[in-house]
């Protein structure tokens, strides 16, 4: 060997067994055959890891064997395929296989050369072959060097779970040859920093803070390559080498230690797993999209807040870890992106994450073992602690809610305590400290999201360093005296929603000089959020621009990124207008001393905003050593040049905004309380608020200099106050809101607050989101053009179970957790938005303030991922914006889209002119097309920012014109849907020439759509075809409800693969579907998706060409007109048996499909980036093995099943069978795949013939043909009903029997409906009749026979049933009556379960046939029996606003009405007249028999239908329950009294309840087009 390199040793178990360096290949070798001699010597590794490595060991222990005087040893090694799933039973037998194959013996030494799988399997391996033999590791992963290598855990994995079954068994050695790292991906180093963050944070403060400053350094060593073997000897070891190895020997140190004192974890060993209880929970949900040191950060931080909420660890501990972790590049949350975009993202429920906690082997019972910090580098016990459940969950909820008892006095009648640092005041103090030259040392700064941004974006920009002192409490700024560097080029400085660290750091980022640095960037790009980008900073970079500043808008103009060179800041004079936001004057006020000149800043524009603020700054200055005038009764002030000198200490107030919060809980639940640190001298405007606000509400207030005391006056008896102008505390008048809410006497009811203007550029339009979210509790207000006006009620009257939108606003939040201090049940939702500026709000008001708090989850969108395609943030409640060609039919989908997904419509046409008005055409007319297209992106802007969630908003054709109106849609679809909605050019054209409304374009139609086509396709992340047809309405209305609640978060997915049941496609193998679609409800029948062939598409034009988007388009659009089934959108490549047209699966995305077909041998990165943006499709990651030699017990089946399921949300694997065998071996891979947590449904099939078999066993999405199609789409295919058969024969689907109970029941259609629907299904079941004189032993009977799949309930039976039945549905329980029983397993027993599905057959008649209505202004029912309770049900689950309820018996109509206290119902006493309050119904019901009503007065006692029944101008739907005859009295007049009207038969309701019934048993949608055909021809040949 060469000279000996310098090494690290670590001792562990009383030996230096860990070695650690660099480049220590040579070494390794060397020490291993001198020290640990033996026959054979074994290196196993895995694929990744042999191709850089293995040649490198084979060489040097070929060269260390051949010095060898004694018998020469045998080198050997195993390459074993990467992954997870290696790590197995299977995979353990195949190594120890071919030890026994190559005839290793007790001697035998086994070197593990590979990540912790490696290890651990490998380690395994040798604890148990020939019952123990030597090993060593040599860990490659930063996370195996620091965790799994250390201490002689070893384990396989098994489908119950991770890790539980192994040994311990010590290595003999641990090789550290950080040279390794390299070669690691970034993403995977960072996967290891997380461990050794955690060792430092609960073992060695001292350790943390130099991993707290120094992570770009520690990253460069591995960015750096060592050539030349640099760093294997102390001489050649670059500085960030040495601060390498120093971090993981120190990592390794800790844990060698604990191992040493506790080797089987029996208590401290216990320690190295904080974050590990949390983290693997959300693990073994992520995996394997998010590594296990990324999910282990994001536990860490949630225990650090469990000690948080217990009252031990301080939130400045808190804060550093996540400071800390940030800086390696590591998720500290679970709204983290990389999180969200992970398609198991929604299954991270609190109760999930409980659940997997509870089979952790530490755990039991209802509470966890938690590793408690009590500070950084210290733990509150020598060992994990107990912790109850319910204090996990709240932490984890997203959500909270004070729990209020208003009988019991709130929380402790007085309360002392101190606010966090002053936001404002710590940003200020970390610029100007990080400008100044010396050290300063910075007491109470706040920790929070907004500091942290803060300072990373410092350290980015190498204008300062941090430490820490006494314990976190105080950071020691050195201050870099003005110099600041570009960034690394590529890297942004990301700022989240900070809009003060934004707008400071603009005008900071302008004194950057230019860096020497040759990786250094040409510019400094500051970023943010979604919100932050439509935030206005324009008048700033204005004024800098002005002065000579070179500032870039990379997307929206007005709005973040910035892209800002480095010229520094010229200074003279800077006109600045200022009436938008003050910290525009103090982020020009701050860098000032720096520009060449000395700056006069002139504040132009209108009244200065927040003078206090402003203010603040100069006082701030002046202590930094800058001493800024201002010019005699101007608004303009003298900055001279000079360089801030740092105080050796800074206090930070504590923040008069927060103050507000804690003073108004004092208020509005009659208790005192006392803040220190805020009082009359305090620098910030909102400490005004107690006197100016509070006293003025009735509560004592006692101000001294530095302390605020309030007293509150008796719960209810707050006054409202009139007018307050809040414009010196703009951010306080949230809290005044809150407490407006409840305030009466003294100026009536009204809280008149102005001066807050600003307050609607924000971290969102606050004065709106007041106004909406007080609405859910019942208070009213008005909007003023600077303030709003808040009228009070009594406390006890308000809604209560409120749950309040935040809009990601600390101060929303906060001011709404106040009210719901008196107002019980309120829910905060994005209860974490308050880290902004109180971390731990919520555990202070709990610990310190004395209430109880709550955590609440919210319900998650139905979908597997929460992004919208294109981007990468949840956008499910974004407001859909509407785009395309005047004609194009926006405004009509939209109102439609708006009724689907119960949401308010915007048209911008209409907001355009209500805004300015006038007519858009006039407006062109006299400003001419450019002024028009200005104000028209004004109104977006608007638009966006006032309904930017919740809307369906259609904008003008000709938004696209513009290049600012362009930026604004790109950077809105990044966030929420943007669609393009398409028409035919040629119907445009048409419809066009007779409009008028709109003003002429001035050129051809067409030449216009050729113009903006492009930027349509630009600004647009879907497409929606509008495709309009005479009679094609009900297709169009039922896909423009699918489309939409797609892209928002509700996709039209296979219900029977999110419920584990046998689902079925089939296949089409047109290469033009148009002609097939009269044929789609045969094609379909039975199966619960349609999967495109696109590569077998040919249009006819081209037909031997790859199809064209604008054909695949058309294909899928008319696809769509015909089957409201989800699309499985199919384009096989060449190397997979069809065309190569990857680029169709992003216009998949485009047009909301919900299955794309990804097949895993194409570019990872490809697939990777469509992932990204897949939005709520789902991916079926497929593999076909063409081959025929491929065997599902070999390894490649697993690496394929592992990587279809890294990718796929459903994994597909497809072989060939060449014996029976073959599918058997099948059937046993996917059930050992089935028992693997959190596995993703898998289609596993084989094809021909032989491998039939597979395609009947197969439960996921099974490939079916109909022998329509023209071929098959793969060979061995079998039709639906050929599956059922061989179901029934296997045992597999028993025949069932099923039944109709009632009496009389001989004339009965439920017969022809189910049986005709068995017998297309091909399902062995059959249908009868059961007519018994009462219900009795016979129906006792038949319910419990082992073969009673379900029955039909009707008259007389739907009451005497219910005795017979173990649960009822909660419709049945609201109706009071039962027509459906249906037999399931509940707990392991067969229960009868009652159900009701007439209201179900009542919605669905007028919901298919008149979509538009959503939910009815006013709907009226006819009678008060039982069918009356279906339609009132019906009714109010559709959102009738009015339900008018008429009957001839009063009193039966009361009990009706009482039966139903939560529905808006109200009695009618005539048919003719509607109260004066409410509109004419556009739905009615009428539930009495035919011959109950009358159109002439004929029949005596009958009810007269006048013609005044229908608004013959509506557009309605009249449904008459009465069985016969066809032609009802009711729906005869609707005929020619109402022809817009939609008129529905008994019979057609009987259908569409019998449907149900029929899908409810079988699990199989009903064969309608038979079924329905079937039932009436029986029905109208009987009439």
């Amino acid at each position: 060997m060469d000279t000996v390199p310098d090494i690290l040793k670590v001792s562990i178990l009383g030996r230096e067994s860990i070695h650690c360096g660099f480049h220590l290949i040579p070494y390794i070798a060397h020490t291993v055959l001198t020290t640990l001699p033996a026959s054979v010597y074994v290196l196993v590794t895995d694929t990744n890891v042999a191709q850089f490595y293995l040649s490198a060991f084979e060489k040097a222990f070929s060269a260390e064997i051949s010095k060898l005087s004694s018998a020469k040893p045998r080198f050997l090694s195993r390459v074993i395929f990467p992954g997870e799933t290696t790590k197995s039973r299977e995979g353990k037998a195949d190594i120890e296989d071919f030890l026994l194959l190559e005839r290793c013996t007790r001697d035998t030494v086994i070197l593990a050369l590979g990540g912790g799988v490696i290890g651990d399997l490998v380690g395994f391996v040798a604890a148990t072959f020939m019952r123990g033999v030597r090993f060593v590791q040599i860990p490659t992963t930063l996370l195996a060097m620091v965790d799994s290598s250390v201490g002689g855990k070893t384990a396989i994995d098994t489908p119950a779970g991770k890790n539980l079954i192994g040994a311990f068994w010590q290595p003999e050695y641990i090789f550290i040859d950080a040279a390794f790292l390299e070669s690691l991906p970034e993403r995977e180093f960072s996967n290891g920093m997380a461990e050794v963050v955690k060792t430092a944070a609960i073992w060695d403060e001292t350790e943390f803070t130099s991993l707290e400053s120094n992570a770009q350094l520690i990253y460069n060593a591995i960015r750096t390559p060592s050539t030349g073997n640099a760093g294997r000897h102390i001489s050649t070891r670059s500085t960030s080498q040495s601060l390498l190895l120093s971090v993981i020997r120190g990592s390794i140190y800790v844990k060698s230690h604990i191992v040493t004192i506790d080797e089987r974890e029996t208590g401290l060993r216990n320690l190295v797993n904080f974050g590990h209880t949390i983290g693997h929970a959300i693990e073994a949900v992520l995996t394997p999209h998010m590594l296990h040191g990324e999910c282990v950060s994001i536990g860490m931080i949630f225990e650090a807040e469990v000690s948080r909420a217990m009252g031990i660890l301080k939130q400045v501990a808190v804060g550093r870890l996540v400071r800390c972790l940030r800086a390696y590049g590591l998720p500290v949350s679970l709204a983290d992106q990389r999180v969200s975009r992970c398609p198991g993202a929604r299954g991270l429920g609190v109760d999930r994450l409980l659940d997997i906690m509870r089979v952790d082997k530490k755990n039991s019972g209802p509470q966890k073992k938690v590793v408690i910090l009590s500070r950084i580098g210290a733990t509150y016990e020598q060992k994990a602690t107990a912790v109850d459940d319910a204090l996990i969950a709240k932490v984890l909820s997203e959500a909270a809610t004070v729990k209020v008892d208003l009988s019991a006095p709130s929380g402790i009648q007085h309360v002392k305590m101190a606010t966090p640092g002053s936001k404002s005041i710590s940003n200020r103090a970390l610029v100007l400290a990080a400008l100044a030259q010396g050290t300063c040392r910075l007491k109470n700064l706040l920790h929070s999201d907004d500091t942290q941004v803060m300072m990373a974006a410092l350290q980015e920009l190498k204008g300062a360093s941090f430490a820490w002192e006494d314990g976190g409490e105080t950071l020691v700024v050195t201050g870099g005296a003005g110099s600041l560097e570009v960034p690394t080029a590529g890297k942004e400085i990301y700022l989240g929603n900070a809009g003060t660290a934004a707008r400071f750091l603009t005008t900071v980022c302008s004194l950057v000089s230019p860096s020497a640095a040759p990786d250094a960037g040409t510019a400094t790009i500051i970023t943010g959020n979604a919100r932050m980008k439509q935030r206005p900073i324009g008048p700033l970079v204005d004024a800098l621009r002005a002065n000579g500043s070179e500032i870039t808008y990379n997307e929206s103009e007005g709005c973040l990124p910035l892209s800002i060179a480095p010229k520094g800041l010229q200074g003279g004079v800077i006109r600045l207008a200022a009436s938008v936001s003050s910290q525009y004057v103090s982020s020009i006020l701050l860098c000032a001393p720096y520009a060449r000149e000395a700056v006069t800043l002139e504040l132009v524009g209108g009244a200065v905003i927040s003078q206090p603020y402003i203010d603040m700054t100069i006082a701030m200055m002046r202590t930094f050593g800058v001493l800024v005038t201002r010019d005699p009764g101007t608004d303009v002030y003298q900055i001279p040049q000079g360089t801030y000198v740092n105080p050796a200490q800074y206090a930070i107030e504590s923040d008069a905004s927060s103050a507000t919060y804690p003073l108004a809980i004092a208020a509005i639940t009659g208790t005192t309380c006392t803040l220190e640190n805020i009082g009359s001298e305090s620098l910030q405007g909102d400490a005004r608020f107690a006197v100016d606000v509070l006293a003025r509400m009735g509560c004592e207030v006692v101000q001294t200099a530095n302390e605020t005391t309030v007293t509150g006056p008796k719960r209810g008896e707050l006054k409202a106050i009139g007018e307050v102008d809040m414009e010196p505390m703009t951010d306080a008048f949230l809290t005044a809101c809150a407490l407006a809410a409840v305030a009466q006497g003294g100026e009536g009811n009204t809280t008149r607050i102005v001066g807050i203007a600003n307050q609607r550029v924000k971290e969102c339009n606050r004065i709106k989101a007041m106004i909406d979210q007080l609405a859910k509790f019942g208070v009213q207000t008005k909007e003023l053009d600077d303030g709003l006006e808040v009228y009070g009620c009594p406390f006890n009257t308000l809604t209560r179970g409120a749950s309040v939108h935040c809009y990601d606003d600390h101060r929303v939040a906060m001011a709404f957790s106040v009210l719901g201090t008196i107002v019980p049940d309120t829910i905060i939702e994005e209860k974490r938005c308050v880290e902004k500026t109180w971390p731990n709000w919520w555990d202070d008001l709990e610990n310190k303030i004395g209430l109880k708090v709550g955590g609440i989850e919210l319900p998650r969108a139905e979908s597997s991922t929460t992004a919208t395609s294109g981007t990468p943030s949840p956008a499910a409640s974004a407001s859909v914006i509407l785009i395309g060609m005047r004609g194009s039919g926006k405004s009509h989908v939209g109102r439609l889209a708006s009724a689907a997904l119960s949401r308010q419509f915007i048209d911008a046409d209409a907001y355009f002119e209500a805004k300015h008005n006038i007519g858009v055409r006039e407006f062109v007319l006299v400003n001419g097309w450019p002024a028009f297209r200005a104000a028209e992106t004004e109104v977006l802007k608007e638009i966006i920012q006032k309904a930017g969630t919740g809307h369906v908003i259609s904008m003008g054709g000709g938004v696209v014109e513009t290049p600012q109106a362009r930026d604004v849609l790109k950077n809105y679809a990044k966030t929420g849907p943007v669609v393009h909605v398409l028409r035919d050019i040629e119907e445009i054209v048409n419809y066009l020439g007779d409009e008028t409304a709109r003003p002429a374009y001035g050129e051809p139609i067409t030449e216009v759509f050729k113009r903006r086509e492009p930027w349509f396709i630009e600004c647009a992340n879907y497409d929606f075809v509008n495709h309009i047809t005479a009679g094609d309405g009900e297709a169009t209305n039922s896909e423009i409800s699918r489309f939409f609640k797609h892209i928002t978060g509700q996709p039209n997915l296979a219900e029977s693969v999110a419920a584990g049941k046998r689902s079925y496609f089939v296949a089409l193998t047109y290469p033009d579907v148009i002609p097939a679609l009269r044929h789609m409800s045969d094609l379909t029948t039975g199966v619960d998706a349609v999967e495109l062939r696109v590569d077998l598409l040919r249009a006819h034009n081209a037909p031997g060409a790859i199809p064209s988007q604008a054909y695949v388009t058309a294909q899928v659009a008319a696809l769509r007109r015909a089957t409201s089934l989800p699309i499985i959108f199919t384009v096989r490549t060449i190397s997979q048996g069809g065309a190569d047209a990857f680029e169709l699966l992003g216009l998949a995305l485009r047009l909301g499909v919900e299955y794309i077909d990804v097949e895993i041998s194409a570019s990872e990165r490809l697939i990777t980036e469509l992932a990204a943006r897949k939005g709520f499709s789902q991916i079926i990651a497929s593999w076909h093995d063409w081959s025929g030699k491929m065997k599902w017990n070999e390894d490649v089946v697993r690496s394929k099943y592992t990587l279809a399921s890294r990718f796929g949300d459903i994994v597909k694997i497809v072989g060939k069978a060449d014996t029976l065998q073959d599918n058997f071996v099948l059937h046993d891979f996917v059930a050992k795949a089935n028992l693997q947590r959190g596995a993703k449904p898998i289609i596993a099939i084989n094809m021909g013939v032989e491998g039939q078999m597979s395609r009947i066993l197969n439960a996921t999405l099974s490939p079916v043909t109909h022998p329509l199609l023209p071929s098959k789409a793969a060979p061995g295919q079998l039709s639906f009903a050929q599956i059922q058969k061989a179901l029934n024969l296997l045992g597999q689907l028993p025949a069932k029997r099923y039944f109709l109970f009632g009496n009389p029941i001989a004339h009965s259609m439920s017969p022809t409906l189910h049986n005709a629907g068995f017998e297309v299904l091909g399902l062995p079941h059959t249908y009868e009749l059961l007519e018994t004189a009462s219900v009795g032993e016979e129906l006792k009977a038949t319910l419990a026979a082992p073969d009673f799949g379900g029955a039909s309930v009707t008259i007389p039976f739907k009451l005497d049933v219910i005795p017979l039945l173990d649960k009822l549905s909660p419709a049945a329980e609201a109706i009071g009556a039962v027509n459906t029983i249906i037999p399931v397993i509940e707990d392991g027993n067969r229960i009868l379960y009652g159900d009701n599905t007439d209201w179900l057959g009542i919605r669905e008649s007028i919901r298919s046939r008149a979509p538009s209505i959503g939910a009815p202004a006013a709907a009226l029912v006819i009678g008060a029996g039982g069918t009356a309770r279906a339609a009132i049900f019906a009714l109010q689950s559709l959102g009738a606003q009015r339900i008018y309820l008429f009957n001839r018996t009063a009193s039966k109509a009361q009990a009706l009405v009482d039966a139903f206290p939560d529905a808006p119902v109200k009695l009618i006493e005539t048919l003719d007249i509607w109260p004066a309050e409410g509109p004419a119904p556009t739905v009615i019901v009428s539930t009495v028999p035919a011959s109950a009503t009358t159109t002439d007065g004929t029949s005596p006692g009958a009810v007269l239908l006048p013609l005044a029944l229908f608004d013959a101008t509506a557009n309605g739907v009249v449904v008459d329950m009465a069985y016969k005859p066809a032609e009802t009295p009711l729906l005869t007049l609707a005929k020619s009294a109402a022809p817009k009207w939609a008129r529905v038969m008994g019979v057609e309701v009987l259908l569409e309840q019998g449907y149900v019934q029929f899908e409810t048993w079988t699990g199989r949608r009903c064969p309608k087009h038979v079924v329905s055909k079937s039932v009436l021809e029986k029905y109208f040949a009987a009439a």
